[in-house]
């Protein structure tokens, strides 16, 4: 196994869950790294997939989300 910068360790981040998450188990938690974003979900306890974003891309998905860019 490699060792991973601490700039884009996100498993070692505070862990937050989305303010729209509710109590069904079907939440979404955000961490930050220095230079990455990472994006969970809940129903594995933490021990799940992670995915890692750089700041640069995840800036641009949330400006996208906020643009009506995926709305169905």
């Amino acid at each position: 196994m490699t060792q991973q910068s601490p700039e884009l360790d996100v498993h070692r981040s505070r862990w937050r869950k989305s303010t729209r998450s509710g109590t069904n188990g079907n939440c979404v938690e955000v961490g930050t790294a220095r230079a990455a974003i990472g994006v969970r979900d809940t129903k594995d306890g933490g021990r799940g997939p992670v995915l890692a974003f750089t700041r640069p891309a995840w800036t641009a998905f949330l400006d996208g989300c906020k643009a009506g860019e995926f709305d169905l």
